[in-house]
C-alpha cells in the first residue's frame, strides 16, 4: 500500500509514476474520498470532544441539580444524545475510511526510477548473459518427450486422469531428480547464502494475501477453499513467509528466509498458453527467498538475492540471461524486478525461471510490519525483497532438455550427483 500521506501531498507526482506501469490513477476519486474522510474525521473529533467535555462536567451538574431539587433526567438524556452523536460520527468516518482503504488496496506500487519505460515483456532490458547454449548433434526433444522416455518418468496422462489439465505425475528417477534439485537449492541457500530455512503452512487466510498484494486484484488466479474462514491455497511461499512479521515490530534486520513449498495457481489469465508440459502448471514447487531489510539496504539486498538465484544456474551449468522488467511488465506490488530466464533448447529461447523483486515498504504497510529505527527510536516500515531460488519444475525442464543425450538418457549435472546416489545419468 502506498503511503496515504504521500498520496495526499504528491498525488500528481504519484499518478505520473504509476503511468509507467500503465495504471491510470483516479486522482479526482481519491481527492473526493480524502476530502470526505477529512470532513468526517473532523466531525468525529468534534463530537467526541463535546461528549468528553460533557462527561467531565456531568457529575457536577448532576450534584447541582439534586441540590436545587431539579430534574436530573434531562442531564442524563443530554449525555445519551452526545454519546449517540459521537457514535454516529465515528460510524460515518468508518464508512468513508473503508471506501478509501478499498481504493488504496487497488493502487499498485510506484516503480523505481531505474525501471525503464515500456508496455510489456518485449520492452524489458537485457542486463547480462551467462553460458553458451549447447550445440546438439542429434534431434532435440522437448522435456515432455525426454521425461517420458526415462523409466517411470513424466506422466501427464495420469495427471489429467487424477485431476485435470495442467497437472503431472513424476515417477522413478525423474521424481528423484526433482527432489535432488530441491535439496540442492535449499542447501546452497542455507549453507552458503545465509538464509534460515522455514517450513510454512500451504493454506493462508485472506489477510495474508491482502498483505502481500495478491488480493484483491488477483483473486481469480487463486484456489479458494470452500470454507467460511476464507482460506486459500498459497500461490507462492512469498505469502506465508512475508506474513511472518505481520503486525509486528522486528527487533533486528536484516532477516533472510528460504522456504520450499508447493504453489497453486489457477492461471485463469493464461488460457491457451504453454498447454504442453510443465512450463505452466496449476500445481508446482518453488524454493523461495525472502529478505526483510532496512530501507537503506533494500537496493543492495535485491542485487544480492538475484545473484543467489543466478549462482544456482551457474552451478547447474544452465545458460541464462537476466533482464530488468520495464514498467508495463512490473508486477502490482513490485517497485523493481529482475527476471532470470533459462535457456530451453526445444524452444530455442530463454524462459523465466526466477523473478526477483524489491517492494519498498509497499507490502510492509499492508502488513503492518515494522522495525525500530536506531536513530529515532521510533517504529518504521521495513522493506521486503523476494525471489525464486528457483522454480523447481522449470529447473527440471531445463535440466531434462539441456542434459538430454542421443540414446534417450539424461546426464545428471555434477552438483546433483551426490543427491542422486552418485548416479551420472538417468535412463
Amino acid at each position: 500500500m502506498l503511503d496515504p500521506k504521500r498520496l495526499r501531498n504528491e498525488i500528481e507526482i504519484i499518478a505520473q509514476a504509476l503511468s509507467k506501469k500503465g495504471y491510470e490513477l483516479n486522482v479526482e476519486q481519491f481527492n473526493q474520498l480524502e476530502a470526505a474522510r477529512k470532513e468526517a474525521q473532523q466531525a468525529a473529533e468534534q463530537a467526541q470532544a463535546e461528549r468528553n467535555s460533557y462527561a467531565k462536567s456531568m457529575g457536577q451538574l448532576m450534584a447541582q441539580a439534586r441540590a436545587e431539587g431539579g430534574d436530573t433526567e434531562a442531564l442524563k438524556q443530554r449525555g445519551e444524545e452526545l454519546k449517540n452523536s459521537m457514535l454516529q460520527a465515528e460510524q460515518a468516518l468508518a464508512v468513508v475510511q473503508d471506501e478509501l482503504d478499498a481504493l488504496l488496496a487497488e493502487i499498485p506500487n510506484t516503480p523505481d526510477e531505474s525501471v525503464p519505460e515500456g508496455a510489456d515483456e518485449n520492452d524489458n532490458v537485457e542486463l547480462r548473459r551467462w553460458g553458451t547454449p549447447r550445440q546438439f548433434d542429434f534431434a532435440i526433444n522437448d522435456h515432455v518427450d525426454v521425461g517420458s522416455a526415462v523409466a517411470g518418468g513424466l506422466d501427464f496422462d495420469r495427471g489429467v486422469k487424477i485431476t485435470g489439465s495442467r497437472f503431472a505425475v513424476m515417477r522413478g528417477q525423474v521424481a528423484r531428480l526433482h527432489r535432488a534439485l530441491i535439496q540442492f537449492m535449499l542447501d546452497e541457500h542455507t549453507l552458503n547464502n545465509g538464509y534460515e530455512e522455514l517450513n510454512v503452512p500451504y493454506i493462508v487466510n485472506r489477510e495474508s494475501l491482502l498483505g502481500t498484494g495478491q488480493l484483491p486484484k488477483f483473486e481469480q488466479d487463486l484456489f479458494k477453499l470452500q470454507d467460511e474462514r476464507e482460506f486459500y491455497l498459497i500461490p507462492t511461499a512469498e505469502v506465508p513467509v512475508t506474513n511472518l512479521f505481520r503486525s509486528e515490530i522486528v527487533s533486528h534486520l536484516p532477516q533472510k528466509f528460504v522456504s520450499h513449498t508447493p504453489c497453486f495457481r489457477s492461471e485463469a489469465g493464461s488460457y491457451g498458453r504453454d498447454t504442453r508440459g510443465m512450463i505452466r502448471q496449476h500445481q508446482f514447487e518453488k524454493v523461495e527467498m525472502v529478505q526483510f531489510v532496512e530501507p537503506g539496504q533494500a537496493s543492495g539486498a535485491l542485487e544480492e538475492l538475484t545473484r543467489h538465484a543466478e549462482m544456482l544456474l551457474e552451478k547447474l551449468e544452465l545458460p541464462y540471461r537476466t533482464v530488468l522488467l520495464c514498467g508495463g511488465d512490473t508486477g502490482f506490488s513490485a517497485a523493481k524486478t529482475y527476471d532470470i530466464e533459462v535457456w530451453l533448447p526445444s524452444q530455442e529461447t530463454f524462459r523465466e525461471i526466477s523473478s526477483c523483486s524489491h517492494f519498498g515498504d509497499f507490502q510492509a504497510r499492508r502488513l503492518g510490519a515494522r522495525y525500530r529505527d536506531e536513530q529515532s527510536g521510533k517504529p518504521a516500515y521495513l522493506h521486503t525483497i523476494n525471489g525464486s531460488g528457483l522454480a523447481v519444475g522449470r529447473t527440471l525442464v531445463a535440466v531434462l532438455e539441456n542434459y538430454q543425450q542421443a540414446d534417450g538418457s539424461v546426464a545428471v549435472p555434477t552438483v546433483l550427483q551426490p543427491y542422486m546416489g552418485g548416479a551420472s545419468e538417468i535412463r
